[in-house]
């Protein structure tokens, strides 16, 4: 970082995600964007770092260029979001670089935004034992924001947080598992092409986040399980 501090624009993002299926590292840089994404299951601790080493070398810069490593901090896999915590902490602590974590379920809000243009969507992730992760979201000058808080719950116990009028998009697998949940309103249409986080859409969520002042240094980085110790067990061959 300069002695000055960068605005939004000017800064150097990396991103990346395995909390969930999928695997993704972006890099935006002046602007350009670099990216790369893959769904592969337990493979995320092989595919993440050479995907970091492709979209820095795509951009011909180095990690000591990168001004703020955007990371996914869950809801999702528990196995998922140990790797990505460890991989951005391993790639900010040497060279002293902020961190901002983000939810997958916003990632996911804002990549159906990114690609559709819709500004009401619902998020809900496959969470097994029974439950979903969940959250709703509105978009609000181009950003997915929440509404209320996220949650794993019960398909049966959804409810929608806010009454819409207009379509709700739905993205994730969630409602692969459970279609049940796409009968909560008239209004829902899935969104078929987007099942997973991508770091991609994490960029600009990030930007949002350091102008906000919620970047912080490597040791505050804090993942997000929302399911609480009990929850640990996990079904054979899941995780």
């Amino acid at each position: 970082m300069t002695e000055r501090q960068k605005s939004p624009d000017e800064l150097t993002i990396l991103s990346l995600d395995t909390c969930t299926e999928s695997c993704s590292a972006s890099l935006m840089v002046k602007g350009k964007i670099f990216s790369e994404l893959a769904v592969v299951p337990r493979e995320h601790s092989q595919r993440i770092l050479p995907m970091v080493d492709s979209v820095l070398s795509q951009a011909n810069i180095k990690l000591a260029d990168v001004d703020l490593i955007a990371y996914g901090r869950g809801p999702g896999s528990f196995t998922g979001i140990r790797i990505c915590t460890s991989m951005t902490q391993g790639l900010a602590l040497g060279q002293d670089i902020p961190v901002i974590g983000l939810s997958t379920l916003q990632t996911m809000a804002q990549a159906v935004y990114d690609d559709q243009g819709a500004e009401q969507i619902i998020a809900a992730i496959d969470a097994r034992m029974g439950e979903v992760y969940w959250g709703q979201f509105i978009v609000i000058d181009g950003i997915a924001q929440g509404i209320g808080r996220e949650s794993v719950i019960a398909p049966d116990l959804v409810r929608l947080t806010q009454e819409t009028e207009g379509t709700l998009v739905a993205t994730g697998t969630g409602f692969d598992t459970y279609p049940e949940l796409l009968e909560l309103s008239s209004h829902i249409v899935p969104a078929d092409n987007i099942k997973f986080p991508d770091a991609k859409s994490m960029l600009a969520l990030a930007k949002q986040g350091y102008t906000q002042g919620l970047s912080t240094t490597v040791d505050e980085l804090a993942p997000v399980y929302v399911r609480d110790t009990v929850s640990w067990k996990k079904l054979p061959g899941r995780e």
